[in-house]
Formats: structure tokens, C-alpha cells, sequence
């Protein structure tokens, strides 16, 4: 039998993101980015991994018929009061599992290093807001960060969908709704809760991702209907949350969507995670706030990824923070180191990188005087 209490204690114990149960492997934890076995731990065999599909799944008739026809299931699992984000998978035909470790007390997003201008963009009245990155960049916990934000100093009405449900907030000066997206749950699909949202009269709707043009043109519908819609999508950076969403429609479509993308979307931010000197991770953000210049590169026949990258530079003044210029700063704070800030960057970017280090530098060498 595989004491599960154990594994699980040791992970929150020693403040693990994650942990993977996968067969021919010792149970393996993920602690600021190293794969850590558990201690004392055994090779999982095909038996055992049966036995964790059926912990996991506590016997859930439609859960198995999900995992049993797609060969995939998302659910949560809870622990000694910390819920758990549960993924099963398949490898040869034989279940795996990687379990993610929601904290009990969510961050503020001050704390989280997500730059003010994101907040204060969520006091808009209507349009497109994206918090973007790659797995395991912190895009989860961002966007619960600026969900309770919003609760505890807006009067609005918001609405969540997910899959799963991770975070459980309760409406403090907002009035909150959290929906689940799945076979049985609150809604068939992210299409299927955007498109109701637009009846029930919510201030705020967030997406837990927009993974396809169904559920972007949904989102494109509510935001252009008076409401402010915050999502996520897993893009690199800002310029590729642009070109991504363009490709989600057919060529003879795209002209028309960069018009109306042009017009509701006000913010991308594209966070990465990066583990600090201190051992800690270390949110490195990408801001663009999308003003006339930007607009008028999205509307362009072909999107350059470079115009993008120069309009987000010339517009520090407005909110938007350069991905160079976020490393550059936490380098000079000490967060990181000059190769974890190099290794983020193009070589042909290097020397504006040392530029930007000196000029930050010297800024703050004349205030100190």
C-alpha cells in the first residue's frame, strides 16, 4: 500500500510545487524547479499506479468514464486542507499522475512581483485583458491574485471559469461566482460558459484559458458587449500572444479579427519563473499596454514581432515594462544572475542587455546623490 499522507506531507513540508507519480520512478517532487525524489520512496509499479488512479478518482463513475474515453482527467484532490490540482495522463496504456500543490493563502500580486500597471488595468470598465506564459510560469496563481485584488476593492460582479477549480474565493466587497468546466461539472466548455456569462449579468469575466477560436471569438463577443474579460493563454510573450490568437481564424478572417483585436485589447502581460539567488522563484513579467501604436501594428497586414518588442520599449511611460528591461532590473536588485538574465534573451539582444544594466545602474547612482 503507498502511504499517500506521507508523500503529501513531505511535499508541503518542503513547499513543493508538484508532485509526479510515474511508473518505473520513485514518487518525484518538484522543489524550486529540481525534480526531488521522495525520500524513502519506491519504484511505482503498474499496480501501483492503478492504485493511485483509484485514490485519486475515490471511485467517480463519470471521472473514470472521462479518463477511460480520452485518456486524460483533471480534478482536484484535497490534503490536509490544501487542495490539490490532480492531471492523470496515460503512458502504454497505464495511468500517471502529476499533482499540483495550490497554496492555502493566496499572494498578494504585490508580493508576486506583478507590476502595478496590471491592477490598474483591471478598474477598466470593458475589453481584453491576458496574463500569458508557459507551463508552470505562474499564469494560475497571477490571475487569482488580481481575482482577489478586485474582490476587496471593487464593487463588481465576477465571474470564473476553470478547469479545475483551484482557488475558492468568496465574495468580499465583489460578488463572485465560480464556475467548473467539464463533462458533469458547471459547464460543458470554456464556449459554453462564455456564451451564457453574456445572461447573467456579470461586471467581470475570467477564463482560465482560451485554448481555441471558439472560445477567443466568445470572449472577443463579451468584452465588445461592455464587459471586462481577463484570460490566459500559454504563449512565450507578448508578441506571440498577438500572432497566436491571429492563427487561431482562417487567413481570409484575420484582417477583420486585427481590427477588432486592435480595439478591445488593453493589456498583455507574459510572465516567466525564474529561481532567484535566494533560492526562491523570481516572476520575470513582459508588460505591453496597448495603446494607439500598438493598435496600429496589430491592424498591420503582417504582424512583426520586432515593431511589437520597439513599441512596448518607447512605451515605458505608459505602464509598458520591456522583457530586457525586467531582467535588467532584477539583476542590478541581485534576484538573478547575469547568465539566468542572458539565457532569456536572444544573443543579438546581449549588448542592449548590458546597456540597459548600466543605464538602470547609473539612474540609480544619481538618486542616491
Amino acid at each position: 500500500m503507498i502511504n499517500f499522507s506521507k508523500i503529501f506531507n513531505e511535499a508541503i513540508s518542503k513547499d513543493a510545487s508538484d508532485i509526479h507519480f510515474i511508473i518505473g520512478n520513485k514518487p518525484t517532487m518538484r522543489i524550486a524547479r529540481e525534480l526531488v525524489p521522495v525520500k524513502n520512496g519506491k519504484i511505482l509499479t503498474e499496480e501501483d499506479m492503478n492504485e493511485i488512479y483509484d485514490f485519486l478518482i475515490k471511485g467517480n463513475i463519470d471521472a473514470d468514464k472521462i479518463f477511460r474515453t480520452t485518456r486524460k482527467l483533471d480534478t482536484i484532490h484535497e490534503h490536509a486542507g490544501l487542495r490539490f490540482r490532480v492531471n492523470i495522463s496515460s503512458t502504454d496504456g497505464i495511468p500517471i499522475a502529476t499533482l499540483r500543490i495550490i497554496k492555502k493563502d493566496l499572494p498578494t500580486y504585490e508580493s508576486l512581483g506583478v507590476p502595478d500597471i496590471v491592477r490598474r488595468t483591471t478598474f477598466q470598465t470593458q475589453g481584453l485583458v491576458l496574463v500569458t506564459g508557459k507551463t508552470n510560469s505562474g499564469k494560475t496563481t497571477t490571475l487569482n491574485a488580481l481575482i482577489n485584488e478586485i474582490n476587496e476593492n471593487q464593487n463588481k460582479k465576477i465571474l470564473t471559469l476553470e478547469n479545475p477549480v483551484e482557488y475558492k474565493h468568496k465574495s468580499k466587497k465583489s460578488l463572485i461566482v465560480q464556475k467548473e468546466i467539464g463533462l458533469g461539472k458547471d459547464a460543458l466548455s470554456f464556449h459554453d460558459g462564455v456564451k451564457n456569462s453574456l445572461r447573467e449579468d456579470c461586471d467581470i469575466l475570467v477564463i482560465g484559458e482560451i485554448r481555441d477560436k471558439v472560445t477567443m471569438d466568445a470572449a472577443i463577443e463579451m468584452a465588445e458587449s461592455g464587459h471586462l474579460v481577463i484570460g490566459t493563454l500559454h504563449t512565450k510573450s507578448c508578441a506571440e500572444t498577438i500572432d497566436r490568437i491571429i492563427n487561431f481564424y482562417e487567413i481570409r478572417d484575420q484582417a477583420q479579427i486585427k481590427y477588432m483585436l486592435s480595439s478591445i485589447l488593453k493589456l498583455v502581460i507574459a510572465q516567466r519563473l525564474l529561481p532567484g539567488i535566494d533560492g526562491k522563484l523570481v516572476l520575470v513579467p513582459e508588460v505591453m499596454v496597448v495603446d494607439n501604436v500598438v493598435s496600429g501594428i496589430i491592424r498591420k497586414d503582417k504582424i512583426s514581432v520586432s515593431e511589437i518588442e520597439d513599441a512596448i520599449q518607447s512605451s515605458s511611460g505608459k505602464g509598458s515594462i520591456g522583457l530586457i528591461n525586467s531582467l535588467a532590473k532584477l539583476f542590478v536588485e541581485e534576484k538573478i544572475t547575469l547568465e539566468q538574465a542572458k539565457a532569456q534573451i536572444e544573443e543579438k539582444n546581449i549588448e542592449i542587455l548590458n546597456r540597459t544594466i548600466m543605464q538602470i545602474k547609473i539612474k540609480q547612482d544619481s538618486s542616491i546623490r
